[in-house]
């Protein structure tokens, strides 16, 4: 079986959790997900079955798209509402729709974070939140990621709170977002919940839940569940190519780079719409393409 199952995420369950129980409906070993979710948060996690995991770095450099809530008041010492507060401050103003756009607009474009201690950013070869758990400290790097578009959603002023919709790059972490939406607002904030509506093509309207799944690996229909592996690949450049060139490809050959679509890299071979291969332009010979994965 190979294609892409577009799992709907349960609250509760790690991200390996579902790649490990996805191995045993569809009997296979050849699993992965596509960008992790905390455990607390639900979502839409794409999972790579069979030969699509060739595809896994690609789909999970895609962009996402989330809905949260921001509470100000408080900062735990996980940004989320999981965690114990380590700081406090009583809201005495409840900013206002105008006062909370003109600040959700300076995160618009290329912003820099420091990921949360309770992540699994690695540093020096260790996982953050290992040295959280351990009450060690260690310095974060910080990083830069894109956020594509940023809303606001309804105020709750019972809760001072209030939702956000963001759509961003890989590697953003939302409750991180949150916190720093917070100290613009002059308040110690947190992420109250998340959830992920959108990863590249995949969205929630379309997902499975492990009940959807269950019932139809009992019927021995599980296959029916997955997308092809062109929808993985949906936002890179695609080119039909004939049968003659067909062949080459799925023997993994070097082209010329008039083989190539005028685009930049990576890109996608296909014939009858069946993805052939991931190309890129060769780094070392200007005049040849070379592959990246074939299928």
């Amino acid at each position: 079986m190979n294609g892409i199952l577009p799992l709907w995420k349960p609250k509760g369950m790690t991200s390996f959790d579902c790649v490990a129980k996805c191995r045993r409906y569809f009997h296979t070993k050849k699993v992965g997900h596509t960008g992790t979710l905390d455990p607390e948060v639900e979502g839409v996690l794409p999972i790579c079955i069979g030969n699509a995991t060739k595809i896994v770095p690609f789909l999970t450099d895609t962009k996402k798209v989330y809905v949260g809530t921001v509470a100000l008041g408080s900062t735990t010492e996980t940004e989320d509402a999981t965690g114990n507060i380590v700081e406090e401050k009583e809201v005495t103003h409840m900013p206002g729709r105008t006062e909370v756009e003109a600040v959700l607009e300076k995160f618009q474009g290329t912003i820099t974070q420091i990921p949360p201690m309770y992540s699994a950013v690695k540093v020096n070869g260790k996982k953050l939140y290992e040295y959280a758990r351990a009450n060690e400290k260690v310095e974060r790097p910080s990083r830069e990621v894109f956020i594509h578009d940023i809303q606001l959603g309804s105020i709750d002023e019972e809760k001072n709170a209030f939702d956000i919709y963001v759509e961003c790059s890989k590697g953003t972490y939302i409750r991180t977002l949150c916190v720093d939406i917070g100290k613009e607002l002059g308040y110690p904030a947190h992420m109250l919940q998340l959830e992920r509506i959108q990863t590249g093509s995949f969205s929630k309207k379309n997902t499975v839940t492990f009940a959807m799944i269950e019932e139809a690996a009992a019927r021995g229909e599980q296959e029916q569940l997955l997308s092809p592996i062109s929808e993985g690949v949906s936002h890179l450049v695609h080119q039909e190519v004939d049968d003659a060139l067909m062949f080459r490809i799925k023997n993994g050959q070097k082209l010329a780079v008039t083989d190539a679509p005028l685009t930049n890299n990576p890109f996608v071979f296909t014939n009858n719409e069946e993805v052939l291969a991931i190309y890129e332009k060769h780094p070392e010979k200007p005049d040849q393409i070379k592959p990246l994965r074939v299928f």
